[in-house]
């Protein structure tokens, strides 16, 4: 029988929640050497020299590893910057960079996006997500979004302090799209939003297309439900109803959400709907990443994913958010239907 995520209500320690800031499984072997500049855009190739650099600037003496709780602050480098950004596109592999990055560089150390960093400060509160993280070399932010005030105060303030802490950080964001060249940079928006730390930061430029579309049509079509079904049926599938699981997702605390996803090895989706509740979009933006983080193949019936937010939703000021999501949605689906 495929399993229901609509069943699960994963229980998500406070350790789990340190361990698991690490980059994804799809970037947990990625390196500079395994990143392949499009000869046609130099700035890829001035990217990972630029990041090389930053990589050599830090504290390279091994430390015997102690648990997040009990971190120490370890001895900084005085030199090379305070932090690096990677402003870029949809596709153009900063992600891949960015864990790159985070495997060169000798811990302690931390990879989270930038909701996860949300949902951690949530979990521990303020003081002690300050407190847990100080004493690290490196922390990684990917995709810093610059769409919710609110959150990203938050992570700005956090960084700020960790910063104090003699921290150094990374991250990378997209701006929103039809801003600044379609959407492809957001270093004045980057900047101005993390205020104080802006001068401590060197901004590197990635240009390209999105390598998940490139000579790739839109989305795939889509599945039958019988070949969905057919698919679930095999080992390590999960199964559900879009609705009921849209429903399910309301009930969980978003830092469960990866826990959902626990020993699944394909998903799969009945019925899936065009969106057009902001709230509904948002959580499922969220699942989204933690797929695409796994490297979930999806299989599902219904509207192909590039139909899955309503027009007024990809021209909101959550658009970002949603362009992302469409965008390893049908990713994530393209692998699955070579399965059905």
């Amino acid at each position: 029988m495929p399993v229901q995520l609509c069943e699960r209500n994963p229980s998500v320690p406070r350790d789990r929640l340190l361990g698991e800031l690490v980059p994804p499984p799809r970037f947990a072997e990625v390196s500079f050497d395994s990143y392949l500049p499009d000869p046609d855009q130099p700035s890829q190739t001035e990217a990972v020299r630029r990041l090389r650099a930053f990589a050599a600037t830090l504290d390279a003496r091994a430390r015997r590893p102690r648990w997040w709780s009990s971190l120490s602050r370890p001895e900084r480098s005085p030199s090379g910057p305070g932090g690096i950004y990677l402003d870029g596109g949809y596709g153009v592999g900063k992600t891949h960079l960015l864990a790159s990055l985070w495997h060169a560089a000798p811990g302690p150390k931390l990879f989270a996006t930038f909701v996860e960093l949300t949902h951690l400060v949530g979990a521990l509160g303020f003081h002690d997500a300050v407190a847990a993280l100080s004493g690290l070399r490196l922390v990684c932010v990917d995709e810093f979004e610059l769409d919710d005030p609110g959150d990203t105060v938050l992570v700005s303030t956090l960084l700020a302090r960790l910063r104090e802490a003699g921290v150094r950080v990374a991250a990378t964001s997209n701006t929103l799209p039809g801003r600044l060249g379609e959407g492809r940079f957001a270093t004045a928006d980057f900047m101005r939003e993390i205020q104080g730390l802006a001068e401590s930061f060197d901004s590197v430029r990635i240009d390209g297309p999105d390598y998940r579309h490139r000579d790739l049509p839109a989305a795939p079509e889509q599945p039958s439900l019988a070949e969905v079904e057919r698919v679930a049926g095999g080992a390590g599938a999960s199964f559900d109803h879009f609705v009921d699981l849209t429903w399910h997702l309301a009930d969980l605390h978003p830092s469960k959400y990866g826990a959902l996803l626990d020993d699944v090895e394909v998903v799969c989706l009945e019925d899936v709907r065009t969106v057009e509740d902001q709230a509904v979009a948002l959580r499922l933006v969220v699942l989204a990443d933690r797929m695409y983080d796994r490297n979930l193949p999806v299989v599902a019936s219904g509207v192909s994913f590039d139909e899955l937010f309503a027009p007024a939703l990809l021209t909101g000021g959550y658009r970002k958010k949603y362009h992302r999501a469409v965008s390893r949605l049908v990713a994530l689906a393209r692998e699955g239907y070579s399965i059905a």
